[in-house]
């Protein structure tokens, strides 16, 4: 194989961007970044745990990319390899966890959709994700609340209370995917990733978030990257013709 330059990093997120929204990849997708791999350095940035992404990219994800960052890299591995942890518990403490929760499931009880499911609060080790609908519904469901959110603002109205709540706290709070968005301590964004790699001199990104207050906003307005906004995995894959694969 050729040796690969440190000129350059690729990142990618991946929901709606190397797969459709919690689906898993197609195979046009795999074959593209294994050709992407053999002539750069490739890495996946997203805020799911470890095996979430691999249960969405595969198992052999690390045939395909070099870098994993979950959690925006608060969990991170290198060829599969785990180099870097923190967590969000030790870092606010626990009383101040319990309180922005009680408060957080108060507000979602008052809030009325046309359907709710179950797993409203998920704690992961760097965030919490929050879904007003329920983590537990259909993808159908999923769909439907999407529209019904674009056209009620449920989730960016539900931010701007916990916002005023819980303003010592310093949170960001970041819209992502179909149904939920995160919170996290300011910084915590997936710009947290960029630390690991000042051995390239150019880091691109790819995402479809990147409007502000989308989870891939920061990482893609930052000094650091070249940024690529797409909005579906096909055009990820067209823009990566265009850009690297233009022999």
């Amino acid at each position: 194989m050729i040796a690969r330059s440190k000129q350059l990093i690729i990142l990618f997120d991946v929901d709606g961007t190397l797969t459709k929204s919690r689906n898993k990849i197609e195979q046009n997708m795999v074959d593209t970044l294994k050709q992407l791999c053999k002539l750069h350095y490739v890495g996946i940035v997203g805020g799911s745990d470890y095996q979430k992404i691999k249960d969405q990219v595969g198992q052999d994800v690390f045939e395909m990319v070099d870098f994993v960052f979950t959690e925006n890299g608060l969990h991170s591995f290198k060829n599969g390899e785990h180099f870097h942890t923190q967590s969000l518990n030790k870092f606010v403490g626990e009383n101040h966890l319990q309180q922005f929760i009680n408060f957080t499931l108060l507000q979602l009880s008052q809030i009325q959709l046309p359907i709710k499911r179950g797993t409203f609060i998920e704690y992961r080790n760097g965030m919490i994700n929050i879904s007003p609908i329920g983590r537990n519904c259909s993808q159908q469901e999923r769909d439907d609340f999407e529209q019904y959110d674009h056209q009620h603002q449920i989730r960016k109205q539900l931010i701007e209370k916990l916002e005023n709540e819980f303003k010592e706290l310093n949170f960001k709070y970041s819209i992502g995917g179909q149904i939920s968005f995160d919170v996290f301590p300011k910084g915590w964004d997936k710009t947290y990733c960029l630390q690991f790699l000042d051995e390239f001199e150019k880091v691109y990104f790819f995402g479809d978030k990147t409007f502000e207050g989308g989870n891939d906003h920061e990482i893609y307005i930052h000094e650091r990257t070249i940024g690529q906004q797409v909005n579906n995995p096909q055009e990820t894959i067209k823009y990566l013709n265009e850009l690297f694969f233009k022999n």
